[in-house]
């Protein structure tokens, strides 16, 4: 049994029931990509029930605001796909008449869609022969044919998309990278798979060659930077203020807390933190330490403090971004998930 027929025949068999499966619906395929890129399918799934039921159709999901999109999105991270979503709903209703393309070129104009995404949608859902090339298929690839090229090089990226292409099931491309893909998450895992039981193992070269956990091959990256967020909780009454995390930085549109960001994590019981946060907020300013908690993404780690202020002078004509807005209110502003978490703990 050739390659291609291995592993349909074992997708056949061992196949999650996803509901993204039951349809060719170029919209619904669309939506589970985006929301699990970067993302487990356990994690993600809760979303994308979630973001069909608010948005139905496309039409739906182009006539949200975008703060309703990042609420929804949030806790899922790299928030610029929600947003990219949202403007890629809209550019399809004003170009395509509210009918999701699902035409690999076609695909490629939208905003948000790279190669890997425009080949899974147009696979699915009008059966294009194009190859998807996704972690999964690096990994499967690189082990079976013992491809040590770095799969985050431009060689390796050339290369890897040339095979998978070589590699594609013709009669049946869309079973086949769900095939592929599939093998590479639930049978040749990142780590200790269960080479045992795979359907492959009689001519796996990495297998052979004990090279499983060797492949495939990635650059590393640079570390990732550390950052040191200080942030002041304000109250009014029932009142809280806010701010609206701006273009250029991690986290745009989302609310977070009026915050002092340093170099490192300062003594807050230090002169140097006091003479900062009363040179921020006014000489009668007075802080109390609340909580303080680690937040890991992609290229850098956050350390946040949380603190109540008091006697705080705040100039709202410079600071445009600042707002109050009720416990209710701000239960319903899209939020990092650091802070939401924050806010069930102690508000």
């Amino acid at each position: 049994m050739t390659f291609q027929n291995e592993l349909i025949n074992w997708y056949q068999i061992n196949k999650r029931d996803l509901p993204w499966r039951h349809t060719k619906d170029a919209y619904t395929i669309w939506l589970s990509e985006i929301i699990l890129q970067q993302t487990r399918v356990e994690q993600g799934l809760p979303y994308f029930n979630k973001f069909l039921e608010n948005f139905p159709t496309v039409n739906d999901f182009a006539n949200a605001s975008e703060a309703q999109v990042l609420k929804l999105w949030q806790g899922l991270g790299y928030y610029s796909r929600g947003r990219n979503m949202h403007k890629t709903a809209q550019f399809v209703v004003n170009n395509f008449n509210g009918i999701f393309p699902n035409l690999h070129d076609e695909l490629l104009k939208l905003i948000g869609i790279g190669e890997y995404t425009a080949a899974a949608i147009s696979s699915f859902s009008s059966g294009e022969a194009r190859a998807v090339v996704d972690g999964n298929v690096y990994r499967v690839l690189s082990r079976y044919l013992g491809i040590d090229t770095p799969i985050n090089s431009p060689a390796g990226k050339k290369q890897f998309f040339k095979l998978a292409n070589e590699l594609l099931h013709q009669a049946d491309p869309a079973l086949y990278n769900q095939a592929i893909m599939e093998f590479g998450a639930m049978q040749c895992k990142p780590k200790s798979p269960n080479c045992s039981i795979c359907p492959l193992n009689q001519s796996c070269f990495a297998l052979h060659h004990q090279l499983v956990n060797d492949l495939p091959v990635k650059i590393k990256k640079a570390a990732q930077r550390h950052r040191y967020l200080n942030y002041f909780i304000c109250r009014q009454g029932d009142k809280i203020l806010v701010r609206e995390r701006q273009a250029g930085d991690v986290w745009q549109h989302l609310y977070d807390f009026p915050s002092l960001e340093t170099e490192t994590e300062i003594d807050l019981h230090g002169e140097a933190f006091i003479t900062l946060v009363k040179k921020s907020f006014g000489q009668e300013a007075v802080f109390t330490y609340l909580s303080g908690k680690k937040h890991i993404l992609t290229h850098q780690i956050i350390h946040l403090r949380f603190f109540v202020l008091k006697n705080y002078i705040f100039n709202f004509n410079k600071q445009k971004e600042l707002n109050w807005v009720s416990l209710g209110k701000l239960d319903e502003l899209p939020q990092p998930k650091a802070i939401h978490d924050f806010i069930l703990e102690y508000l």
